[in-house]
């Protein structure tokens, strides 16, 4: 007997009855309430379809989860908190890059570490824990800056740049795996943006503080800055963050001692829910496999055209903005400090889209829910398991569902950018600056919306690996965008702006067929891994 996904379901309007929830397939309208009754039969036609050959053991599997205990224990509150202390600590990944872009082209020398590290970073905090991996790196970049304010030459320079920026690219990856750890398949989507959102900050700000600092003190004040912040965050992260790697701290109530719990956690009353672990926690050793194993999730097909389409996307962004500077620069004649301000419509941008695809997120996962115990007769109390989503919930439908016209409008934004840097008529124009800074405004926003869809099915996909699908996505996107950065000066310089973001705006289109091929396919590749993966469990 096949099983469907047959409707997307969405919450009534205001005033109408709660209990007869609206049913709409993707890129139909609404149904009329008097057919509700009708739902099920329309799951009949519906498509994509796919075929699970065991659905006895399948739904044995659903039945056995009816009533499963909470997959973490913090309260809403508490979690929103750690996502912002992590959230902090992730400020400075993009802090130590943007804030060389008026004064400095630091991304072609910082692409190889930021690429590689995270890869290592990411696979030891799935293994021995988020809090130490923090703290190791956080150390690892804050003695990088203090080396790097006080460097006697270039090559001492270029070694400890590469050091700070593996310090600091880690952050990334590390916080969307404690994003994992502590928030189920329906809050995922809006902690990860809400994580994204505030990170980002630092790609609205960096530039502007670099322009000052540069100008003001000189560029070693810049390490020095990062490494007096960089002090605050590593005591905010001791005192603040538990570990929440689930082998280590299960679903929060387990005890933590050592190096594991927070020093807050040491002086104040512990919680009633807290107890010792049954027996000693069997924790992976770290082997060659440990930091190999992130590269086998690219043999996936599911995961890798989800990488490969945010990858290009990130690409095709950090092009928009490694270029600012030349570009503004030489169209209209901005000095270092105002070359900082032109950064903040991009930096709002990211921070915008963001908390937008958060919200959306929320909203289609919990519409994807409902009509998947209305397609599988499920009483409305179903929950769909947090650990391990059933092979044939549609989780691509539910992140997928808004990708269409985010990334139409971010090709559409892109192709029109250049055009309008291109002619000195235009940019001659009094006022005229705040054209392509709106533009930017756009790609950033709707990249960035991308890059949380992106992000967050990945990490649903990947059940317990969440800092290293977070690795493994950041090496595919900084790869690609190493190499867009590395010649989109040549572009430019070759072809003009307009035709050179034209052909980027063209390539997003030439990518979009792997999109299509995710939303259709996706869930069917997704249980062939699931069934794969219990038989050798088995």
């Amino acid at each position: 007997m096949p099983v469907r996904w047959p409707l997307l379901e969405l919450e009534p309007p205001s005033g109408a009855a709660k209990t007869r929830p609206l049913c709409l397939r993707p890129g139909s309208d609404a149904i009329n309430m008097d057919q509700q009754d009708n739902c099920k039969s329309q799951a009949k036609d519906a498509s994509p379809r796919l075929t699970i050959t065991d659905l006895s053991e399948a739904r044995t599997s659903l039945n056995a989860t009816d009533t499963p205990g909470p997959y973490h224990v913090f309260p809403s509150g508490r979690k929103k908190f750690l996502v912002g202390v992590i959230g902090v600590a992730g400020l400075f990944s993009g802090l130590s890059s943007n804030i060389y872009f008026p004064s400095l082209d630091a991304i072609a020398k910082r692409a190889g570490s930021q690429c590689v590290s995270p890869l290592l970073w990411g696979s030891l905090s799935d293994t021995v824990g988020r809090r130490p991996i923090y703290i190791a790196s956080f150390t690892v970049y804050i003695i990088s800056n203090i080396v790097l304010s006080l460097s006697p030459n270039f090559p001492v320079l270029l070694v400890f740049r590469g050091l700070q920026a593996a310090g600091s690219a880690s952050t990334v990856s590390i916080g969307n795996g404690v994003i994992q750890d502590i928030s189920p398949p329906s809050e995922r989507g809006a902690f990860i943006s809400f994580y994204q959102a505030i990170r980002n900050f630092s790609i609205a700000i960096g530039p502007v503080l670099g322009g000052v600092l540069a100008n003001t003190f000189g560029f070693r004040s810049i390490f020095i800055f990062l490494a007096i912040l960089s002090s605050l965050v590593i005591i905010m992260l001791i005192l603040f963050l538990p570990e929440t790697l689930r082998t280590i701290a299960g679903n929060g109530s387990l005890r933590l001692t050592g190096i594991y719990k927070p020093l807050v956690a040491r002086i104040s009353v512990e919680p009633p829910y807290m107890q010792d672990p049954n027996e000693t926690v069997q924790r992976k050793k770290v082997t060659l496999i440990t930091f190999i194993e992130p590269l086998r999730l690219l043999a996936e097909k599911d995961i890798f055209l989800n990488l490969l389409f945010g990858g290009v996307v990130y690409a095709i962004w950090s092009m928009v903005t490694s270029s600012t500077t030349n570009l503004f620069k030489s169209r209209f004649g901005l000095n270092e400090l105002f070359l900082g301000l032109v950064y903040l419509p991009n930096g709002c941008g990211t921070i915008a889209g963001s908390a937008m695809i958060g919200k959306l997120m929320t909203r289609d996962y919990k519409a994807a829910e409902v009509a998947y115990k209305l397609a599988q007769n499920l009483p409305p109390s179903y929950k769909v398991p947090a650990k391990d989503i059933p092979a044939d919930f549609p989780i691509e439908h539910a992140r997928l569902r808004h990708l269409p016209w985010i990334a139409s409008l971010f090709t559409v934004s892109t192709a029109a950018y250049g055009f309008t840097l291109a002619y000195p008529t235009l940019t001659s124009k009094p006022g005229w600056i705040a054209v392509p800074l709106a533009l930017q405004f756009l790609i950033a926003a709707m990249s960035n919306a991308i890059f949380a869809l992106n992000q967050t099915l990945v990490s649903d996909l990947c059940p317990g690996k969440g800092a290293s699908s977070t690795a493994i996505n950041n090496l595919v996107r900084c790869g690609l965008g190493a190499v867009g950065v590395a010649f989109v000066e040549a572009m430019i310089t070759n072809i003009g702006p307009a035709w050179a973001f034209l052909g980027l705006a063209l390539i997003t289109v030439a990518m979009a067929p792997f999109a299509a091929v995710n939303w259709y396919w996706g869930q069917q590749w997704r249980a062939a891994r699931t069934k794969r993966k219990a038989k050798m469990e088995d």
